[in-house]
C-alpha cells in the first residue's frame, strides 16, 4: 500500500461536487446538495415539533399552520444576516449587489434565522391560540436537529472547514473546475487526479457542529422529560447549548469573516446569546413547571372572531326583537285603554 493510498484512506474524502445539472429537455435545473438538506431539515424540525407538541397538549396540524410563517421569515432572515455580517463578499468594487439573493452562495445565518423566524413563528402562533413559548419548547429539538442536517450541505459544497490537520478524520479539500476548466468551487467539478487545495487535508469543522447539534438535541428532550420543563425553558437550553459549542467551534474555522477586536463576529453573537439564554432559563423557573396546551383553546383566532362577530349579530337582532315586542305590548296597552273608554260612554249613554 503506497502512502498516498493510506492516506486517502486514513482521511476523510469531500464529495467530487454539491450540484447536479437535471437535463429537462427543454430547461436544465442545477440541483444543489444545500438546498436539499435544508428542505430535509425543515421537513424533520416540522415532524418532530408536531409530535411534541401533540404530546404536550396541542392540537394536530398546528406547527404546520405555524411552519406557514416561520418558514418563510427565517430563510429570509437567515440570508439578511449572512449578507450583513459577510457584506464584504457582496458589496463594493467588483462585486455584483445581486449575488446577495444567491441564497445558495454563502448560505444563511442562524441568527437571522431563528430572529426573523421567532417573529414569524409569533403571528402564527397568535393566529392559532397558542402560546409562543410552549410552541417553541416543542419545536427546539427539531430544529437543532435541522441545524445538523443542514450541516451536510456545507460538506457538499466543501465549505466551513478549518485549518490543516494530520488527524485520521482530517477532510480532502479537492480543487473543483467548471465546463471551461475555470476554478469554481461552488458549481463544478473535481478535477479527475482530485487535486488537493493547499493546506488540505482540514478540520472538518463543519461535522463537529453537526456531532454537536445532534447531542444537544440528546441533551434538552433529556431535560425535558426528566423535569418536565416549559415556560420557553427547553428553548433556552438550545440556545445555550448551541451557542456554547459554536463559539468554540467557530475560533477554530479558516474561512473569511468579519472581525471585531481580532475575534470573528459569531464568537460575540455566541457569547451574548448564551447569557442571554441562562439569564431567561432562570428567570422562566418562577412560572412553573410545563404547561398543558390541552387546556389552551387553540381555535384559529380568526374563526374565534367570527364567531364572536356573529355572537354581537345574534345579540343585536335579539335587541331588536325586544324593542319589537315591547312596542307591540305598547300598542295592546293603548288598544285596551281606547276599549275601556268606549265601553264607559257606552254605559254612560
Amino acid at each position: 500500500m503506497t502512502s498516498a493510498t493510506s492516506m486517502f484512506l486514513a482521511n476523510i474524502p469531500s464529495p467530487d461536487r454539491g450540484v447536479w445539472q437535471l437535463d429537462l429537455g427543454f430547461v436544465t435545473l442545477p440541483l444543489r446538495a444545500y438546498a436539499l438538506c435544508i428542505i430535509a431539515g425543515i421537513i424533520v424540525a416540522i415532524w418532530w415539533g408536531e409530535k411534541r407538541l401533540i404530546a404536550r397538549g396541542g392540537t394536530p396540524g398546528t406547527v404546520i399552520d405555524v411552519a406557514v410563517w416561520a418558514v418563510p421569515f427565517g430563510l429570509v432572515g437567515g440570508r439578511l444576516y449572512h449578507v450583513a455580517t459577510d457584506y464584504y463578499r457582496y458589496f463594493g468594487e467588483g462585486k455584483n449587489p445581486l449575488d446577495a439573493l444567491r441564497i445558495w452562495d454563502g448560505g444563511l445565518g442562524i441568527w437571522g434565522a431563528i430572529a426573523l423566524g421567532g417573529v414569524g413563528a409569533w403571528l402564527g402562533c397568535k393566529r392559532k391560540g397558542v402560546p409562543l413559548p410552549a410552541f417553541a419548547d416543542a419545536v427546539a429539538p427539531g430544529i437543532v436537529v435541522a441545524q445538523a442536517i443542514g450541516r451536510i450541505g456545507n460538506y457538499f459544497n466543501q465549505e466551513l472547514f478549518g485549518g490543516p490537520t494530520d488527524l485520521p478524520w482530517g477532510l480532502e479539500i479537492y480543487r473543483r473546475v467548471n465546463e471551461f476548466g475555470i476554478e469554481d468551487p461552488l458549481n463544478g467539478v473535481a478535477e479527475p487526479t482530485h487535486t488537493l487545495i493547499e493546506n488540505s487535508p482540514v478540520h472538518p469543522t463543519f461535522l463537529y457542529e453537526l456531532i454537536w447539534n445532534l447531542l444537544v438535541a440528546a441533551f434538552i428532550v433529556w431535560a425535558d422529560r426528566k423535569f418536565r420543563l416549559g415556560h420557553g425553558r427547553v428553548f433556552a437550553l438550545y440556545v445555550a447549548g448551541y451557542t456554547l459549542g459554536r463559539g468554540i467551534i467557530e475560533m477554530m474555522r479558516t474561512d473569511p469573516a468579519t472581525l471585531v477586536a481580532g475575534l470573528r463576529i459569531n464568537v460575540f453573537t455566541s457569547a451574548l446569546l448564551f447569557v442571554g439564554a441562562i439569564v431567561y432559563f432562570v428567570i422562566a423557573r418562577k412560572r412553573g413547571g410545563r404547561e398543558d396546551l390541552s387546556t389552551v383553546d387553540l381555535t384559529d383566532t380568526e374563526t374565534a372572531a367570527d364567531g364572536g362577530a356573529e355572537s354581537d349579530d345574534a345579540d343585536a337582532d335579539g335587541a331588536d326583537g325586544t324593542d319589537k315586542a315591547a312596542e307591540t305590548q305598547d300598542s295592546d296597552d293603548a288598544a285596551d285603554d281606547t276599549a275601556k273608554d268606549s265601553a264607559s260612554a257606552t254605559k254612560d249613554a
